[in-house]
């Protein structure tokens, strides 16, 4: 399951997106970087949220080891 910080970073990613094809459509450079600036930090902040996730269900796992 998906936590906060993927979902955050997958809406930031589109909304980057979109932003960026716009400013590309509309010759609005200033647009199309905050677009591009956007969809980075969306990028990485669904990264960290994948990494925490991973981390979690390895501390989940090994917690229902240790449990048996």
């Amino acid at each position: 399951m998906w936590n906060r910080d993927e979902v955050r970073g997958k809406m930031d990613r589109v909304t980057g997106r979109v932003k960026e094809e716009v400013g590309d459509l509309t010759d609005n450079e200033a647009l199309e970087n905050e677009g591009r600036a956007e969809r980075g930090a969306g990028e990485l902040e669904e990264g960290f949220g994948k990494g925490r996730r991973k981390i979690g269900n390895a501390i989940k796992d090994l917690g229902d080891k240790i449990g048996r």
